[in-house]
């Protein structure tokens, strides 16, 4: 198959990951299945553009990456350039993939499809979250929803979620769906390797450590996170990750209010080995979200073989409690903080859940399955013909 893959952004820098490292993970696994994979993004990078060529295929892993330039309305990735090549080639691919929501190029790269006969696949990748689109920006998406997004998502040939909380939350809209595919994220088995940072190395082969890692952001949870670490005695807690939207000062100051001060170590963002070396050496992982799609730190945990804690709205927690890999806590002080000190102090437990998490990934959850999955999901498409037009 021909397959082009339509992303906001993609692998512009190794500090990104979420959606972007795992559009790679499955487009570099279909790659490797055989089959001709593109993808158009654009090279916004922050305020500045990455250093790539632009409007020629660059590749990454043996996929096509086509980058584009966003001289304005750069907030929603407008690309000019990639709207020209998705009108003259778009008729050319067996199927379209979009990743995400809101932003211009999935609008694009969608309605190009519809109009050349071309079937399309969405993947709303945690961003069709009913209550959290009521909470932040509500007029601005429940507009963008209501004139483009409905049209988008009733056009396409299916809907990809990659758990049954996003499929949930899909159908919380009232729209009028083709079809909707449950398939996961991915993990890799292998960790990276290379030089672990000097600050890094320090905490690993310092106290024993919780960790959390990833974004630094409201919907994560932090807040009742340091309020339970706050009822767990002689415990450290390590939190690793990017802080775009200026949350740590705040989540310092609860630390201090706590009395948390000098147990909890904020690292800033981590990458490759650094990033490995705090999974392995951490006593478990804890993901206490408010909202979270799926989760992709809990998998790369559980290949670790490290236990996880998470809490009911993490799309993975019926995996984690399904396979043995950790425990599901409410988000309340009490229950999290005794799911956190149960494993703390059963070193017998945590082995044994860690075991169970990287079993299920090896089974389950690697790229290429993942990709044999999607793989299937597109011949379907496109056996039923042009489910778009």
């Amino acid at each position: 198959m021909k397959l082009l893959h339509v992303a906001a952004s993609y692998l512009p820098a190794v500090r990104y990951g979420g959606t972007i490292a795992s559009v790679h993970g499955l487009c570099r696994s279909l790659a490797a299945r055989g089959h001709d994979v593109h993808v158009f993004t654009t090279s916004v990078d922050g305020a500045a553009d990455s250093p790539v060529p632009h409007d020629v295929p660059v590749d990454l892993d043996g996929v096509k990456v086509w980058y584009f330039q966003s001289p304005r309305f750069r907030r929603v990735y407008w690309a000019p350039s990639m709207r020209q090549r998705l009108r003259s080639h778009v008729g050319e691919f067996d199927l379209v993939h979009t990743h995400a929501m809101y932003l211009w190029p999935l609008w694009a790269a969608a309605r190009s499809a519809h109009a050349a006969g071309v079937p399309y696949v969405v993947s709303p990748r945690g961003m069709l979250e009913k209550g959290l689109i009521e909470q932040k920006s509500a007029l601005w998406k429940a507009g963008l929803i209501a004139f483009i997004e409905r049209r988008t998502f009733e056009r396409a040939a299916a809907i990809h979620v990659t758990s049954a909380r996003e499929a949930e939350e899909a159908a919380a809209f009232g729209f009028h769906l083709r079809a909707v595919r449950e398939i996961p994220n991915g993990a890799d088995l292998e960790p990276e390797t290379g030089t672990v940072a000097d600050a890094i190395s320090q905490i690993v082969n310092g106290p024993p450590y919780v960790l959390f890692l990833g974004r630094i952001n409201w919907k994560k949870g932090l807040d009742r996170l340091l309020a339970a670490f706050a009822r767990v005695d002689d415990a450290r807690l390590v939190i690793a990750g990017n802080d775009d939207d200026h949350y740590r000062p705040a989540l310092k100051d609860r630390a201090r209010q706590l009395g948390l001060a000098d147990r909890v170590t904020f690292t800033g963002p981590v990458h490759g080995a650094s990033k490995a070396a705090l999974l392995t050496g951490a006593q478990l992982l804890v993901l206490p979200s408010y909202s979270e799609n799926f989760g992709n730190v809990v998998l790369e945990a559980m290949a670790a073989a490290r236990p996880v804690v998470v809490t009911p709205e993490v799309g993975l927690a019926p995996v984690v409690t399904s396979t043995g890999a950790g425990l599901v806590a409410d988000g309340g002080p009490e229950r999290l903080s005794g799911a956190i000190a149960t494993l703390l102090s059963d070193p017998g437990l945590r082995s044994d859940m860690g075991r169970r998490g990287e079993q299920a990934v090896a089974g389950q959850f690697t790229w290429p399955a993942v990709a044999a999955q999607m793989e299937s999901l597109y011949e379907s498409v496109i056996a039923r013909g042009s489910a778009c037009v």
